[in-house]
C-alpha cells in the first residue's frame, strides 16, 4: 500500500559557485538533493562559465567539489555536456562512462544517476546510459505526473522549481507518492530570488505529509 506521505526529491546541474549558497540552504533545512555534474568541466581553478541574464556563471574547481557537496547524492550529467545523440558509439561511450568513473573516484560514492545534456535523449543513447551502470536518468520534461516512470532511463520530473504553478504541481502529485523537481542554482538572481526558494524549501521540510528523499532511492 502506498504511503500517506509524499517522498520530495531534486536535482541541480552543472556545478556551479552558486551551489555554495544554495546547499546552505539545504543544510539549514534539512533538505536532501542529488546534484548533476559534469566531470571534465572542472578544472583546477574555478572557470567562468556563461552568462546568465547578464550575471555570470562560474564552475566550481575540482578539488572543492566534494567539501561542497558534502552529505549530498551525486549523479552524472556527462563528461563534456554535449548532445549526446550527436556523437559516435565510441565518443558516447566515453561521455557516459567515464564521466561516471571520475565522479566515483572523486567522491567516493557510487554514481546511480544520469541526467541527459539538454534534457534529450534517444534509444541509443537511453541502452548506453543503462549499460553503463545507472539505474535512472532525467529529461527535462515536465510532467505534472512523473513517477513510476515507463521506463527508468527516461525519468520526466515534476516541475522546474521556477514553475509558476510549483505548488500545484507538488499538491498533485500526491497521489502518486512523489514529486521530483529540479534547477539551477545560476537562475537564483536576485535577492527576493533566494528568499523565495528558502521560504519554498523550509515549507516542503515542515510538510508532515511530505518526506525529503533521493532520486536514486526510489529505485532501489
Amino acid at each position: 500500500m502506498k504511503s500517506d506521505v509524499m517522498t520530495v526529491v531534486q536535482c541541480w546541474d552543472d556545478g556551479v559557485t552558486t551551489d555554495i549558497r544554495l546547499v546552505e540552504i539545504l543544510r539549514r533545512h534539512g533538505a536532501k538533493a542529488t546534484f548533476n555534474l559534469n566531470a571534465g568541466l572542472h578544472g583546477r581553478q574555478r572557470m567562468p562559465g556563461w552568462e546568465y541574464r547578464g550575471t555570470p556563471v562560474g564552475r566550481l574547481a575540482w578539488d572543492e567539489l566534494p567539501e561542497v557537496y558534502e552529505g549530498f547524492t551525486i549523479a552524472n550529467h556527462s563528461l563534456t555536456h554535449p548532445r549526446l545523440e550527436t556523437l559516435s558509439a565510441d565518443d558516447l561511450r566515453r561521455e557516459i562512462v567515464e564521466g561516471r568513473e571520475r565522479l566515483q573516484d572523486c567522491f567516493g560514492q557510487p554514481v546511480l544517476g544520469f541526467v541527459y545534456p539538454f534534457g534529450t535523449c534517444n534509444e541509443t543513447v537511453m541502452d548506453a546510459v543503462r549499460e553503463a551502470g545507472h539505474i535512472y536518468a532525467r529529461t527535462a520534461k515536465n510532467e505534472g505526473r512523473s513517477f513510476p516512470p515507463a521506463d527508468a532511463m527516461r525519468f520526466d520530473p515534476n516541475s522546474h522549481f521556477l514553475a509558476e504553478d510549483f505548488q500545484a504541481r507538488y499538491e498533485q502529485a500526491r497521489a502518486d507518492g512523489v514529486f521530483y523537481f529540479w534547477g539551477h542554482s545560476y537562475e537564483l538572481i536576485q535577492e527576493a530570488d533566494w528568499k523565495v526558494f528558502e521560504e519554498t524549501i523550509a515549507r516542503i521540510s515542515s510538510d508532515r505529509q511530505a518526506r525529503w528523499g533521493v532520486v536514486a532511492d526510489l529505485f532501489g
